[in-house]
C-alpha cells in the first residue's frame, strides 16, 4: 500500500497510529456503466507530523505524487503548484507576478489570505498589549513624579542652602531631571532584561498552553523583538523625563529668604 503522512490532531480523531491502514475517498468519484461510484484507494500511515497549527494538523495529510492523481483521475497533471519564498512578506507582490505570467485561468494564494482571521485577531490584541504596556508606563512615571515632589518639599531647606552659596536655579533643575531620568533608565532597563529574560523562556518552553480548537495553536508564542524594545524603552524615558518637569521647576523657583526665615 502507498504511504501516508497524517497531521497529529486527524491522526488521534480517526484513532490512526503507525503502520495502521486507512481509507480515502475521492470527493469527484468514477464514472462506470453503473453511474457515478466513489473511489477510494488503501493508504498505509507511514509517519504523524505536528506543526503546532491546529487547522493544518486537523486537515491536512501527504501521499506522493503519483498515487494523488491515480486517486483523482488527474493523469500526468498537476492541479496546483506551490512556491516557497526567501521573504515571505512579498508573497502578496510575488503571487501576482506569478498570476500575470501564468495567465488566463490561473489563480494565486497565500499565507497572509488563508489565515487573515488569525493575523487580524493577533495584531488587534498587539495594539491592546501595547496600550496596557503604555498606562503601566503612565502609572510608573506618576510615581516619579509624587516622589520628586515629596523630595522637593522635604529638601527645601538643603536647596535654599544651596542657591544662598551660589548655586544657580538651572544646576537645581538639572538635579531633579538627572534623579528623575535615572530612576526611569533603572527600571527600564530591569523592565526590558526580565520581559526579554520571560519572552525566551516562554517560546523555548511553551509553559502557557491555549486551546487549539479555539486559537488554531496549542500555546502562546513570544517572538521578542529588538525594535519593539527600542520603542518601549524610549517611550519609559520619554514619559520620565516629562514626569520630572514640574518637580524640577519647582525646585529651580525656591526662595533662600522664605525657605530659611524661620531657622
Amino acid at each position: 500500500m502507498p504511504p501516508i503522512l497524517l497531521g497529529k490532531d486527524m491522526a488521534d480523531d480517526l484513532g490512526a497510529t503507525l503502520g495502521d491502514t486507512v481509507l480515502i475517498t475521492s470527493p469527484q468519484g468514477e464514472l462506470t456503466p453503473f453511474g457515478l461510484v466513489p473511489k477510494y484507494m488503501r493508504f498505509k500511515v507511514a509517519g504523524i507530523f505536528n506543526s503546532g497549527f491546529y487547522n493544518y494538523d486537523e486537515s491536512w495529510a501527504y501521499i506522493r505524487l503519483a498515487d494523488a492523481q491515480k486517486l483523482f483521475g488527474l493523469g500526468d497533471v498537476i492541479s496546483v503548484i506551490e512556491f516557497k519564498v526567501d521573504n515571505l512578506y512579498n508573497a502578496a507582490q510575488i503571487g501576482q507576478q506569478i498570476e500575470q505570467a501564468a495567465g488566463r485561468g490561473f489563480m494565486t494564494t497565500n499565507w497572509m489570505e488563508q489565515n487573515r482571521q488569525l493575523f487580524h485577531a493577533l495584531r488587534l490584541e498587539r495594539i491592546v498589549t501595547f496600550i496596557t504596556i503604555g498606562l503601566i508606563v503612565f502609572v510608573a512615571a506618576l510615581n516619579i513624579l509624587i516622589s520628586l515632589i515629596m523630595m522637593v518639599m522635604e529638601k527645601t531647606r538643603d536647596i535654599a542652602v544651596l542657591v544662598s552659596l551660589g548655586a544657580r536655579r538651572r544646576q537645581i533643575r538639572n538635579i531633579f531631571v538627572a534623579q528623575g531620568v535615572l530612576i526611569g533608565l533603572l527600571g527600564t532597563a530591569l523592565g526590558l532584561l526580565v520581559g526579554f529574560s520571560l519572552s525566551w523562556l516562554g517560546g523555548h518552553y511553551h509553559f502557557i498552553s491555549l486551546s487549539a480548537e479555539v486559537y488554531s495553536i496549542d500555546y502562546v508564542p513570544f517572538a521578542p523583538r529588538v525594535m519593539d524594545g527600542v520603542l518601549v524603552a524610549a517611550l519609559s524615558l520619554a514619559v520620565s523625563f516629562v514626569a520630572t518637569i514640574y518637580p524640577s521647576l519647582a525646585a529651580a523657583r525656591v526662595l533662600p529668604a522664605e525657605s530659611l526665615r524661620y531657622e
